[in-house]
């Protein structure tokens, strides 16, 4: 899914971020779960650029609960933003991908604010707000490997690959390849990528985000981008709209949540995006 003034200027940002980033306010909304005056956001912590888990503070980061880690990323500037929009404090639970929407379900933490595509059977299971980011498809492979040219999804034929577990990418996207011998999903994103950087597959399936984030971290990749070639994935707008999951009864969250991403357009995601890229830890 990262570096983030007169004086009065920075008293109102250190003012803005206390009263986000705290473990408590005790204001009480009139908001299910939001009651103790704290929006609860779970999230991998480990899928940079949209969220990942560092040691210190540094460039706004939110403390993990129950963890010496530090949160941060687009995710969590966007959590951020949403909470001085509603006026409460953030607090930040990092679970493993699959655990998510029980999590949410479960009614564990308010919301999931972690990549996640906004489809119709996650919709059986969660309401979501959003979208909060609209998604390029792509794939990433080695700038070395025979497969760094091709011009769209036809010419990855005979290739192997992977993606993650529960996503679009290994689920819907890769099928489209003929010929491609897609291997068992990673459990994360770091693990895909280990796994194409290790040399066990040709190519991995991912967004845009998550690619450019790749290319950063390992500067031997580079990104396939088929867009406009007519050889491209065939998505729809549930594959590549990024939502915010919430419990299916909670309307008045997801209402608060909408009413703060009215205001904002694609432009302001992806300007956010950038920031987030820019300051992910192995940017610096």
């Amino acid at each position: 899914m990262r570096r983030f003034v007169s004086f009065f200027a920075a008293v109102v940002m250190i003012m803005s971020l206390a009263g986000c980033g705290g473990s408590g306010s005790g204001k009480s909304l009139d908001i299910p779960g939001l009651e103790d005056g704290v929006l609860t956001v779970a999230m991998e912590c480990a899928y940079a650029p949209y969220n990942w888990a560092q040691p210190d503070d540094s460039n706004g980061a939110v403390p993990i609960k129950d963890s010496a880690l530090y949160a941060n990323g687009y995710d969590v500037m966007t959590a951020k933003a949403i909470c001085e929009s509603i006026g409460c404090d953030l607090e930040i639970v990092q679970l493993d991908w699959d655990s998510l929407v029980p999590a949410v379900q479960s009614g564990t933490v308010d919301a999931v604010i972690a990549g996640q595509s906004m489809t119709a059977e996650r919709m059986e299971s969660v309401s979501f707000a959003g979208p909060y980011l609209y998604a390029t498809i792509v794939c990433l492979t080695k700038a070395d490997s025979s497969y760094a040219f091709a011009k769209g999804i036809s010419d990855l034929s005979g290739g192997t690959c992977t993606s993650q577990m529960g996503t679009i990418w290994y689920d819907s996207c890769l099928p489209q390849i003929e010929g491609a011998v897609i291997q068992n999903a990673s459990e994360s994103a770091p693990a895909m990528l280990m796994a194409l950087e290790s040399g066990t597959c040709d190519f991995v399936c991912t967004d845009m985000p998550t690619a450019q984030a790749a290319v950063i971290a390992y500067p031997d990749l580079t990104i396939l981008d088929f867009a406009g070639s007519g050889d491209d994935f065939e998505v729809s707008d549930e594959d590549i709209n990024i939502g915010i999951s919430v419990k299916l009864d909670n309307t008045a969250l997801k209402d608060a949540i909408d009413a703060y991403l009215a205001g904002k357009t694609a432009e302001d995601f992806n300007a956010l995006m950038a920031e987030a890229i820019k300051v992910q830890p192995l940017s610096e």
